[in-house]
């Protein structure tokens, strides 16, 4: 069988699929399973064509590194031919880790569980099952190679993970602001005392492209209408949840049910295989199909919240600099429960409140380094004198409280 495939891809056109053990786990049912899962959660509810999945994401992410050890390469960079095809694995996998509808149920399934956390458990299982093929590609993506730069081109603030998605997210959602000079980014990259810096004159692409995450995430990631969608969605779960563990029947599938009747957390899926066997099973289908299913049930909540999601009757959301009050809330829940004839502990299924933190570049983790004419080596904060970037360091918070929109304050 030829496994030297290509494959169409809208963003950047032909991906070439460079190894036999690359197309063998591409073709693995855990990796199938990512076209089942959208890249941006609920977002399709607010942007029609972020249909994208986390398989679109993962191939490209692939493509684009390839794209930069060539180029590193290309600058006489010592890659070999294992390590190459390594890093590209690690890449490829890093987000295999994701659950059904992506961030959006993240800490709503499981117990603390983070997906980084599942995608090295994951590369772990697969490890085992291409017999120590993904070794190398494991250490990488774990951080435990003597090359450090390898590592830094699958997680950094400026790894290969971002330069997909926000190229990625901003051309199938339509929202232009997200569009980034990623060939030029990758141009300008080098490898100075084994790690990942940026060459001077890139400076400007790195502004742009720290300026783009910035917008990307209020206009997209926290765009309030997806926020509220994402709301109603954890609210669907956790009433599920708590109902089912009251002994109440939810028809869902059987890998799902596991996870509502029990707390799954990491230490499950270290204690017992069939935890991670059930996980891999689960995507957006088994939580539409529930829905759909929950809408006719008997629990006025759950049905209430479930129809609401599928007609889009999106929560209304109202986002300001200071949280709500403890007697605005009070007030909010004594409408809602006198509207639903309910009490007003039921209320909270249809209320929730929280914040929203936007910071493009953190200048105390993983810093993008800037390597200058002269041969110093410097935070691209410090580095620029560009009050910008400067300024996309600091942290912005926003509060938000949600409640049903045929409610009126």
């Amino acid at each position: 069988m030829n496994k030297r495939k290509i494959i169409n891809d809208p963003v950047y056109g032909f991906i070439t699929i460079r190894s036999e053990l690359i197309f063998d786990i591409i073709d693995h049912p855990y990796f199938q399973r990512l076209r089942r899962i959208k890249q941006m959660g609920l977002a399709e509810l607010v942007y029609p064509g972020a249909h994208h999945t986390r398989f679109h994401h993962a191939i490209g992410a692939m493509h684009l590194m390839s794209v930069t050890l060539e180029n590193l390469r290309y600058k006489e960079v010592d890659i070999t031919d294992e390590e190459f095809e390594a890093t590209l694995i690690a890449i490829l996998l890093h987000d295999i880790g994701h659950g059904p509808f992506s961030h959006a149920l993240e800490f709503s399934l499981l117990k603390n569980v983070h997906h980084e956390h599942l995608s090295r458990i994951i590369i772990s299982r697969l490890n085992q099952q291409f017999e120590g093929k993904l070794s190398l590609a494991l250490e990488i993506f774990n951080g435990n190679y003597h090359k450090k730069f390898l590592h830094q081109l699958v997680s950094s603030q400026l790894d290969i993970d971002r330069l997909d998605y926000l190229k990625r997210d901003s051309f199938f959602s339509g929202v232009s602001e997200g569009t980034i000079g990623a060939d030029r980014i990758i141009k300008m990259l080098a490898v100075h005392d084994g790690e990942l810096v940026v060459e001077e004159k890139g400076i400007y692409s790195i502004e742009n492209f720290l300026s783009a995450r910035r917008l990307m995430y209020w206009q997209v990631y926290l765009h309030k209408a997806g926020v509220g969608a994402e709301k109603m969605l954890i609210s669907i779960i956790n009433r599920a949840k708590k109902l089912t563990k009251k002994g109440n029947s939810l028809t869902m599938s059987d890998s799902l049910r596991m996870f509502f009747e029990e707390e799954i957390g990491i230490e499950q899926f270290a204690e017992n295989p069939n935890v991670l066997e059930e996980f891999v099973q689960l995507d957006d289908y088994d939580i539409w199909g529930a829905i759909k299913i929950w809408a006719k049930h008997e629990d006025f909540i759950l049905s209430k919240l479930c129809q609401m999601l599928l007609a889009r009757k999106l929560f209304r959301i109202k986002i300001s600099n200071e949280p709500i009050t403890k007697e605005q809330k009070k007030a909010l829940l004594e409408k809602i429960a006198a509207h639903y004839d309910i009490t007003e502990k039921e209320a909270k299924n249809f209320f929730s409140s929280g914040q929203l933190t936007n910071n493009a570049y953190q200048s105390t983790d993983k810093e993008i380094m800037i390597l200058s004419k002269d041969g110093k080596v410097r935070d691209v904060a410090k580095a620029a004198d560009l009050p910008n970037i400067k300024a996309m360091t600091k942290v912005v918070r926003k509060y938000y409280h949600c409640w049903p929109k045929d409610i009126s304050l």
